[in-house]
């Protein structure tokens, strides 16, 4: 990206702005941010390594979108001011390899992140976007021909079901007014791959976990989760909390927290091979938009988040209200959800006054915290 506003449709490349400290410390839980792009300081190192000979089978391992393609001109004008937006996704489709996690039809966002770098590219703001959250999405193509028409009320992860990442993009720039410049998709089975990879994470819970339906039995203690493992916790819904997404969203916050805090210690570096592991796990199992979709794009952008300190980091989520009509769905709160959007728009932090009345605050959830120490970041309200 440059520091002038590109016209619809254009081609953008990101620009890497020199790193400063910034005065004002960050919540400390919003280091999440180091774990989503987790893959992306391995491929830095690997680059930094001078490990060329293998990129050509890295980049090849890529799946790519032209998101610009299939959007076309019809899009929020690009942000001036020399930011960047990317739409982060957790896709939960059940098809292949990952139909051992149901048999439900289509594909869905099961996880959606809206991650904003700051113009100086030394701090960044992390919008989790409920899955339940009632939007309007707009007309998309769909994923097998035609035309899906324009729906008021559509639950937000159903745009990625009727148009695929396209639609996902579509939809999440009508709801912020922001263009996003990237996208990245992570789906089962990749993510269950990068925790073994990584040789698992520590967490602790303080009461016990049983789900039937994502197939997770943690009785109260300390455990090492192996990628299933991982994977069956930040799905499980019914076992936290009042069983609702708003308590998911929460739940995977923490379980991220610990993946950031185990990843900061591995010392890459030294270990080549672990590192080849995953930068090739990583490559293998991620979708990206075109100009992503590299190893010298993905390691740039790597580089980016991690100039970032994790007190340079703000977790929130999109501030929601449960919908009068339907009380298992939610939707934005208007004036709140502006204030958030505008804030990412005109690169500053989100306002304390946009989340306070959230439903995303209310209740608490299971108690679960990173590693053996004490708890830094326990999912109670306000969290």
């Amino acid at each position: 990206m440059s520091g002038e506003p590109d016209g619809p449709g254009t081609r953008r490349r990101q620009r890497l702005p020199r790193r400063r400290r910034r005065g004002t410390p960050r919540s400390r839980r919003s280091r999440v941010l180091r774990a989503v792009l987790l893959a992306l300081a391995g491929l830095l190192l690997v680059s930094g390594a001078g490990v060329t000979a293998l990129w050509v089978k890295l980049d090849g391992n890529i799946s790519q979108i032209d998101i610009d393609s299939a959007l076309g001109a019809d899009r929020p004008e690009d942000s001036p001011n020399g930011s960047m937006d990317l739409l982060v996704l957790g896709s939960d489709s059940r098809a292949g390899a990952n139909g051992s996690y149901g048999n439900e039809p289509g594909a869905r966002a099961d996880t959606a992140m809206v991650v904003h770098v700051n113009a100086a590219g030394d701090a960044a703001t992390v919008v989790s976007i409920p899955r339940d959250t009632l939007v309007s999405r707009p007309s998309c193509e769909r994923t097998g021909g035609g035309t899906a028409p324009a729906r008021p009320r559509s639950m937000f992860n159903e745009a990625y079901t009727v148009g695929g990442p396209a639609c996902a993009v579509k939809t999440v720039e009508e709801l912020t007014g922001l263009r996003m410049d990237h996208y990245l998709e992570v789906d089962f089975k990749g993510f269950a791959r990068l925790i073994d990879t990584l040789g698992g994470v520590e967490i602790t819970t303080t009461q016990a976990i049983d789900d039937r339906d994502s197939k997770l039995d943690l009785p109260a203690g300390t455990h090492t989760l192996d990628g299933e493992q991982a994977l069956a916790l930040v799905r499980t819904r019914k076992a936290v909390g009042d069983g609702s997404d708003l308590s998911r969203i929460q739940l995977q916050h923490t379980f991220l927290q610990a993946l950031a805090d185990q990843v900061s210690g591995l010392g890459l570096v030294t270990d080549p091979k672990r590192l080849y592991d995953l930068a090739d796990t990583a490559t293998s199992t991620v979708t990206t938009d075109k100009d992503l979709g590299s190893v010298s794009e993905l390691a740039a952008l790597g580089r980016t988040f991690q100039g970032i300190g994790s007190d340079d980091l703000e977790m929130a989520t999109l501030p929601v209200t449960y919908d009068p009509l339907d009380p298992n769905r939610v939707v934005p709160m208007e004036r709140q959800a502006r204030a958030v959007w505008g804030a990412l728009r005109d690169d500053r932090p989100v306002p304390e006054s946009a989340l306070r009345d959230s439903a995303a605050r209310e209740g608490t959830v299971q108690s679960v915290r990173a590693g053996t120490g004490e708890p830094r970041a326990a999912l109670d309200a306000g969290e």
